[in-house]
């Protein structure tokens, strides 16, 4: 018996409305780890099949047997091309009044010079598959949403911090866990984020207006103009980006932070904090550690000590900018998304049949798939199917975000699932979004004890299945704010107000993101 289900959707970056009487059915045939089938299938004579309208798209998703179902794969891996997405279903993209003004700006930034080169995107793949074999740790972190004002305020400070913070962090866990660390920021191109509601409310106010959804499509002031989607924002994104790729080049290789003077990186106002001053003896015994090198004529000067490598990311959410930013390299014959060095797909976004997805399958950088509590256990095979068909290590990240309490009860299926697939994945934890609550006085926050209690859940059942938890995944900053409640230096709700300066989502501090890394080294060391 075959089992066919249908579903269509709305593109709203296409200007044509089609008439309900106007959609047809376009059915597709495809089976899990392999292209097409040999023989052409047969459908029951009142299925109607017929060509696909350019603003509707429809997709098919066929079961097979009665005992066992065949999981499909509902995009075609025949062809795929930088735009085939504008042809699927797609969530959380915003539709733009001036369609004249998208074309334009997505013209130009199909002539804007790349942001990262294809050769990045493959030593970072190759540094994931280490993470992937339990050779390695990834820790990703940055903001929530990157801001333009933000960015404007501190002239370029609150980069360097963040970056100064997310290689304390490496060193923390690479001294604990005795384990290279693969740095990924949330950096150069995080300007969009996806939201639960088109709509919201001022704190503690009645007037309702459309989501602020990243300084990339609207603007977080609380008015009807700024809330309007503006191509224009894609190339202030665009700029502020490489000005941020640019800046983090030369902290990197210019020797700001070479580990022969570990002493010097430190967060200034971090200094007097227990965990600042516990990081100074670790770069004590970093230090020993390398003189006793020299005093055995051992080279310490390496590369590896005085550059580190590092990496930029976000969420691949805002299509029309991914595309425009879409290469082809020469050399492989492959297509990088040249906007970051790594993508990923969020937990609102990752339909297997959708335009994220078809997105993602087609270029060749290092992807992420978030995976909430509402992930069914075979729509994660499909995505794997879909987006890693040749099943390569470090490939896919599979960044796990269900909150404190509810680890166990979705984990063990994903990593009893991917196993049995054979699937050679790198297994991240992601304790921010799952943690998410309102105070009272109308903040979004999270708890210091939550985040990390959601990272010892997964840190638990992965040793309780003998399996490796390769990363984690934090939204953080390197300045002293007051976002998220708790930590050794006990922020309490009622401090928020005080510096809370995320447009979005809260962020741990300098304080609390370092003391979350010595903790998380303290919890693998046990097991060495």
């Amino acid at each position: 018996m075959l089992l066919y289900a249908f579903s269509f959707c709305y593109n709203p970056l296409l200007s044509k409305q089609l008439e309900k009487n106007d959609i047809v059915q376009t059915c597709h045939w495809f089976e899990r780890k392999t292209s097409f089938l040999g023989s052409a299938p047969r459908f029951p004579s009142n299925l109607a099949c017929g060509k696909r309208k350019n603003t509707w798209s429809v997709v098919t998703c066929v079961a097979v047997p009665q005992k066992k179902a065949t999981i499909v794969q509902t995009t075609s891996p025949k062809t795929w091309s930088p735009d085939s997405w504008r042809n699927m279903p797609i969530k959380q993209v915003p539709e733009y009044p001036d369609k004249d003004q998208l074309e334009a700006t997505e013209n130009r930034l199909k002539k804007a010079l790349p942001l990262v080169f294809s050769g990045e995107c493959r030593r970072l793949k190759e540094q994931l598959a280490k993470v992937a074999r339990g050779e390695a740790f990834v820790l990703h972190g940055g903001d929530c949403a990157e801001s333009f004002s933000e960015f404007e305020r501190y002239g370029g400070d609150n980069i360097k911090d963040t970056f100064t913070l997310l290689i304390q962090m490496s060193i923390v866990l690479m001294y604990g866990l005795r384990r290279p660390v693969v740095k990924i920021g949330r950096m150069a191109g995080q300007f969009a984020k996806p939201r639960s509601s088109p709509y919201e409310k001022a704190k503690n106010a009645e007037l309702e207006l459309p989501s602020y959804r990243g300084d990339m499509i609207n603007g977080p002031e609380f008015n009807a103009q700024a809330r309007i989607p503006d191509p224009a924002r894609m190339i202030q994104a665009y700029h502020q980006s490489t000005a941020t790729i640019n800046l983090l080049r030369s902290l990197a290789g210019g020797g700001f932070l070479d580990l022969n003077r570990i002493h010097d990186i430190n967060l200034q106002f971090v200094n007097e904090t227990p965990q600042g001053k516990r990081f100074l003896e670790y770069a004590n015994s970093i230090s020993d550690a390398l003189a006793f090198m020299k005093s055995c004529g051992i080279q310490a000067d390496s590369p590896n000590t005085r550059t580190p490598e590092f990496c930029v990311s976000h969420e691949a959410l805002l299509l029309p900018y991914e595309e425009a930013l879409t290469r082809y390299d020469e050399e492989t014959g492959k297509y990088y998304a040249t906007s970051g060095h790594f993508l990923w797909v969020g937990d609102r976004t990752r339909q297997p049949d959708c335009g994220h997805v078809e997105f993602l399958r087609g270029i060749d950088n290092p992807i992420g798939i978030k995976c909430g509590p509402s992930l069914a256990t075979d729509d994660l095979l499909r995505l794997l199917d879909i987006l890693d068909p040749e099943n390569e290590p470090g490939r896919v990240t599979l960044i796990v975000r269900v909150g404190a309490g509810r680890v166990a009860e979705h984990l063990p299926r994903f990593v009893e699932a991917v196993r049995k697939e054979g699937r050679q994945v790198v297994w991240s934890c992601d304790p921010m979004h799952g943690n998410m609550e309102t105070s009272k006085s109308g903040y979004k926050t999270r708890r210091f004890e939550n985040i990390l209690a959601e990272v010892k859940e997964f840190y638990e059942i992965h040793r309780q299945l003998d399996s490796y938890p390769g990363g984690i995944h934090l939204e953080m900053t390197g300045q002293n704010v007051t976002e998220c409640i708790g930590g050794m230096m006990e922020l309490e709700e009622s401090q928020l107000s005080q510096r809370y300066e995320s447009p979005c989502d809260p962020r741990l501090n300098a304080s609390q993101s370092l003391e979350l890394a010595f903790l998380l080294s303290e919890l693998f060391r046990k097991s060495l």
